[in-house]
């Protein structure tokens, strides 16, 4: 199991503790973290599960795909340290990591 904190737009934080193989997008909806939606099931397709990335972790989860980068035109605040949920799994690497949720994700 790996332990990755989400941390809500109002502050709060939630430490999960997830299975390697799953993604960030799937451990929060069977966690029920508030924030991410997931609308399109993990497909990249909806950028529903918007999230920002530590700066410290952005090498280990490695950098955007061109779909990636394409859903998250239509995100709102896009950052240089955004990412889809849906597109990092879960590895032993990632034990520690820091995910932050957006405002909203419509």
């Amino acid at each position: 199991m790996t332990k990755i904190t989400y941390v809500m737009f109002d502050g709060g934080e939630r430490a999960v503790d997830l299975k390697t193989g799953v993604n960030l997008m799937q451990g929060a909806v069977a966690n029920n973290i508030p924030g991410i939606d997931g609308d399109c099931g993990g497909a990249c397709a909806c950028a529903t599960c918007h999230i920002y990335v530590d700066a410290a972790w952005l090498p280990k989860v490695g950098p955007r795909t061109a779909m990636e980068d394409s859903m998250l035109e239509f995100a709102e605040h896009v950052e240089a340290n955004s990412r889809l949920a849906c597109q990092i799994t879960v590895r032993d690497e990632l034990a520690g990591m820091v995910v932050r949720l957006p405002e909203a994700q419509h």
